[in-house]
């Protein structure tokens, strides 16, 4: 797993996470104010042909975005993919607590699992592109000698 101390790295991991699984994970929010109530929108998506071509949008992708902060101070964000409200605050909470003294069970009891089960994702999914490759190869004719 990537150092998960890098915060872009986590806050990727909590908005790619199944938003019920962030839930099983940290099931009791601890004491926030609401600085951003969790709010629905949309943003442009852009793209570049080739990967390296000139940007053009592509479209338009609906984000739930949220901000909180903790008792002692501590500001957390959250963006996350699609509508769920829920899952946006929770990431904002595990932004906000991994500037705290708690960032290492968070750590351990949230984010680990996170990452181990979004590599065994990728992995599977991995292995199923593999099974369809198809491998062509020429076989060498007489006269191409």
């Amino acid at each position: 797993m990537p150092d998960s101390s890098d915060r872009a790295t986590y806050l990727g991991l909590l908005a790619s996470a199944p938003a019920g699984r962030l839930a099983d994970l940290l099931p009791d929010l601890p004491p926030h104010d609401l600085l951003r109530p969790p709010e629905i929108g949309t943003v442009m998506v852009r793209g570049r042909s080739g990967g390296t071509g000139a940007p053009f949008n592509l479209g338009e992708m609906t984000v739930t975005r949220a901000s909180v902060r903790l008792p002692g101070g501590m500001v957390g964000h959250g963006y996350v993919q699609g509508r769920s409200r829920d899952h946006a605050l929770r990431a904002a909470v595990v932004d906000a607590l991994m500037q705290t003294d708690a960032a290492d069970r968070i750590r351990t009891g949230v984010l680990t699992p996170l990452a181990a089960e979004r590599q065994a994702r990728n992995t599977t999914r991995a292995a199923r592109a593999a099974a369809t490759r198809v491998e062509f190869f020429t076989l060498v004719r007489g006269e191409d000698t």
